[in-house]
């Protein structure tokens, strides 16, 4: 699957700690019915046999509303439960290294808090780029904080897809219009809620509501 930036609308990342009555794969596809463009999985906490058996699980249900699922940080898990693609920090592997290993078809996306970083990753081979944190972020205490004039320098800066993240809910989306972002992507905002289909197409109207602003 080649990546492109209407994947990038509505991007959805796994939190299996948010509270919630319903099985992470329940939720997964209440999120995928209410219209999510990509789907990261997310398990910083699960060992590697268990992680890889919620990848394949997950890819199988991604596969049926033809969404394309991302690891993240692991490259042997996105390879052995054949996902689409995988998302490494500027701490982890090189995109460089992780494109030798994962071959042309696999996307690859990359964390940029800077305009270095983000012309660094394009040059070793990135699909996209997720550059945040934009807002104040329960999900990531420690994050990085980007001001919004460097992700429109980011943006301005690269030819791949570019997804904002932190701190993005309803309220703030809108404000991302001019910044030259293709979408925006989330954790608490979809999977802390109780109807996760009917935010997430509420979601999504926004996002391209934002996006096309822009490309008027």
């Amino acid at each position: 699957m080649k990546c492109n930036k209407n994947m990038m609308l509505l991007y959805a990342v796994t939190n299996s700690k948010l509270p919630s009555d319903k099985s992470l794969i329940e939720q997964v596809e209440s999120a995928l019915k209410g219209g999510i463009t990509c789907l990261q999985l997310r398990e910083k906490d699960l060992d590697e046999v268990s992680f890889l058996s919620r990848a394949i699980e997950m890819q199988k249900l991604c596969e049926k509303y033809r969404v394309p699922l991302i690891i993240n940080d692991n490259v042997d898990v996105a390879i052995q439960s054949g996902a689409a693609g995988v998302h490494v920090g500027q701490s982890d592997m090189p995109v460089t290294e992780v494109r030798k290993l994962v071959g042309d078809n696999m996307i690859i996306g990359v964390s940029a808090h800077n305009v270095e970083e983000a012309k660094k990753a394009e040059a070793g081979g990135a699909d996209y780029l997720g550059v945040g944190a934009i807002y104040e972020t329960t999900t990531k205490p420690d994050a990085t904080y980007v001001p919004v004039d460097e992700l429109k320098r980011i943006c301005a800066s690269v030819k791949i897809p570019v997804v904002a993240i932190g701190g993005i809910d309803k309220n703030t989306i809108s404000k991302l219009s001019g910044t030259g972002v293709d979408g925006v992507a989330m954790v608490s905002p979809i999977f802390a809620v109780d109807d996760i289909e009917k935010e997430c197409r509420s979601l999504l109207r926004l996002s391209k509501d934002m996006v096309f602003d822009m490309e008027r």
